[in-house]
């Protein structure tokens, strides 16, 4: 029987999309069997309202999973004609289809913004108790101190005690940001005297973006930057001459001028190019006027997006402050700061031992990435990316922040990094835990540099050299990591695997007892993820090579959850072939077998034998690993390589890695075809892998 948790609110504004985003994540790390309804949807259509859209992204779930009731003009007009009953009815046999796919259904309630909020509520509690679903009631802390949040608790919990549901938790949302502690304190407790959760406003969510205005005023791009993913600080009708409007400009500003004033749209876009000026988020050209062709030139390649309207400057302006910002899938930074303050704030953990919920059986792709930033998020630790003036990583820097995955230190020139950031609509000025630095002007360079020269003295390598050598980001990067300064690196995306691992090699080495660096795949198929290792850095590793490849692979997949079972792959299963390859694999396997006993391992295995039971019941009955693999080691790079790749191509399985593993320390490769998710991934991973180093460590630092 699927289980529901009814999110609902006593007054307009409580942000409880936020409430109900972050407790499907919760759901979704515990059961990773989730469902989304919204009985009442508050646009026109209950196929594109932006929240079932977002769920469905978010979480992997199709139509049947993730839907909406009813509009709010339907619902209205049906309880005007006293026909409340058919809206419970269609809500009800809904949610009792979804109820078959899902083992724990997020119910949305409406957003109280009709004529009559009491007959909203009155529907919300109607529909919960019909539904025979807990309710988490969400209280709008906006403007309160601690007495009066406090009295507001009180009141909603009367207030939802009285219309008859069963009461889970109350939280307050929107609180600010400096008096959370003291509404924390004020509250007072339930009957149950379970803690009541705050969460603090996030400008971020209350402002609407640029790709919002433009799609509720139906504007029409002209040019500029395509990126729409820009948050709004705010609305600048000019008024003025242009050098006068670059006083009041702010940074993050859109623009509403008419076409014909070329002064003030020249100083708006002259703003974007100087360091020392504001950008705008964009620029709305109105009155259907567009400057003559000499300035439509100088303006094509503007950083920030530039938009006509027919409508005047004041009509414009009055347009755009009845926008609504919600959260979207078109809007994932906004979705990231979202996530970030309910981890942070919500011990999920605690909320979901309230009812008891079914723990989830199988590992799909969405859930074992899902479960890599919740992992990081744990223990939070800090990365370094040597590639701060990618776009992508910058972009990736942002998500990780707003998300509280780990913090960052961001290397480059500060000055590109704040332009390239302006153009891509990216706020890295109000993150905390992010810090850009520059190599060349890092007051660590010279430390770094003293350490790099006594390291490689053996080859010749003198300070002045050395100082060379520490202007490059992977290497400054690799001894922030060597030195304790980070714990871990991500580069990369820009530069080739041998740019990565080089300075790694040179003095971060490989851990004791290993003999080489390797790489691993996790392959995420849709019920189950297994590791795939070397194929990404050894082209042809001998048997003892090979048996270190096992060993750490098979230690890679236990620290991410998989159960290893390695399977020693070859062209040959048992002792039916013979030849050099076939015996390195049976060698290496040995080799595994004799230094680590306890672990499953079997070898050599064709891929069929490894994974089908069938064929592992006639070719080799009596192994532990045969048909039941999770590991598995390739014998080569070719074979490794080509065989990711193909089942990546032909299954659609998702490939994260590579992995890398044998280092001392974390520090881990890209593609330079890589995007901004695989950046996300890869770092959280690295999080993890520093999370294990340490813990294995004696106190006194990082080594």
């Amino acid at each position: 029987m699927s289980q529901g948790i009814f999110v609902a609110t006593t007054t307009n504004g409580a942000g409880k999309s936020l409430v109900s985003l972050g407790l499907a994540d919760s759901l979704y790390k515990r059961s990773g069997s989730i469902g989304y309804f919204r009985p009442v949807v508050p646009g026109d259509s209950v196929d594109t309202d932006p929240m079932v859209q977002l769920m469905r992204e978010n979480y992997g779930l199709d139509a049947g999973r993730a839907a909406g009731g009813v509009t709010a003009a339907d619902a209205r007009r049906l309880a005007a004609e006293g026909r409340t009953d058919e809206i419970h009815e269609r809500c009800v046999a809904l949610f009792d289809e979804m109820a078959g796919r899902c083992g724990i259904i997020v119910v949305e309630g409406s957003d109280l913004a009709g004529a009559d909020p009491g007959v909203e509520l009155e529907l919300n509690a109607e529909l919960a108790r019909h539904l025979g679903t807990p309710v988490i009631g969400v209280v709008s802390g906006a403007g309160l101190d601690g007495a009066t949040a406090a009295d507001a608790v009180d009141l909603a919990r009367r207030t939802l005690d009285e219309s008859g549901v069963d009461l889970l938790a109350m939280m307050v949302n929107r609180a600010d940001p400096a008096r959370l502690e003291e509404i924390e304190t004020a509250i007072r407790p339930g009957r149950h005297a379970w803690p009541v959760y705050v969460l603090p406003e996030l400008p971020e969510l209350s402002l609407p973006s640029v790709a919002e205005i433009a799609t509720a005023l139906g504007l029409t791009q002209v040019a500029g930057n395509l990126n729409l993913d820009r948050d709004v600080s705010e609305v600048k009708a000019v008024s003025m001459e242009g050098g006068n409007f670059l006083q009041i400009l702010r940074e993050g500003s859109l623009v509403l001028v008419s076409g014909d004033r070329s002064d003030a749209v020249l100083a708006t876009v002259a703003s974007s190019l100087a360091p020392e000026f504001p950008v705008a988020s964009g620029m709305i050209l109105t009155n259907g006027i567009e400057p003559n062709e000499q300035i439509r030139r100088m303006y094509a390649e503007s950083p920030f997006p530039i938009f006509t309207t027919f409508t005047d400057t004041f009509s414009t302006a009055r347009a755009v402050a009845t926008v609504r910002s919600e959260l979207s899938s078109s809007q994932p930074r906004k979705t990231a700061a979202a996530l970030g303050s309910w981890h942070r704030r919500v011990d999920g953990n605690e909320l979901l031992q309230r009812i008891d919920l079914p723990r989830a059986e199988r590992t799909t792709p969405l859930r074992f990435l899902h479960s890599l930033i919740e992992r990081a998020r744990a223990d939070r630790k800090t990365i370094v990316l040597p590639e701060g003036e990618d776009p992508r990583v910058l972009r990736a820097a942002e998500i990780l922040r707003r998300r509280d995955v780990c913090d960052l230190v961001v290397l480059g020139r500060e000055p590109a990094i704040r332009e390239i950031a302006a153009r891509e609509g990216l706020d890295l000025t109000g993150l905390t835990g992010l810090r850009l630095v520059d190599p060349a002007d890092s007051p660590e360079r010279e430390r770094y540099a003293r350490e790099y020269a006594r390291l490689r003295a053996h080859k010749g390598i003198d300070l002045d050299r050395a100082r060379d050598i520490m202007t490059e980001g992977a290497y400054f990067g690799t001894m922030m990591v060597q030195l304790g300064d980070v714990d871990g690196m991500v580069s990369g995306a820009a530069h080739t695997t041998a740019n990565t691992i080089r300075p790694a090699l040179e003095f971060v080495k490989t851990r004791p007892g290993v003999s080489i660096v390797s790489s691993v795949f996790f392959m995420l198929l849709p019920d189950r993820a297994l590791v795939y290792g070397d194929c990404a850095v050894n082209p042809d590793p001998d048997a003892e090579q090979l048996a270190d490849i096992a060993v750490a692979s098979a230690t890679t997949a236990r620290q991410f959850g998989v159960d290893p079972r390695v399977a020693m792959l070859s062209y040959s299963t048992g002792g039916s072939g013979s030849g050099d390859a076939v015996d390195k694999v049976r060698t290496a396997t040995e080799l595994v077998r004799e230094g680590h006993p306890g672990l499953k391992v079997d070898g050599p295995l064709q891929y069929d034998a490894a994974v089908n039971a069938s064929v592992a019941a006639s070719k080799m009955p009596e192994s532990e690993v045969a048909g039941q693999a999770t590991v598995f080691i390739f014998p080569d790079l070719n074979t490794g390589n080509n065989t990711y790749k193909a089942v990546q191509q032909s299954s659609g399985a998702v490939a994260v890695g590579p992995v890398l593993q044998g280092l001392n320390q974390p520090v881990n490769d890209l593609s330079r075809g890589c995007t901004v998710d695989d950046i996300v991934n890869t770092v959280a991973i690295t999080a993890i892998q520093a999370q294990s180093d340490q813990a294995g460590r004696p106190a006194g630092g990082r080594g």
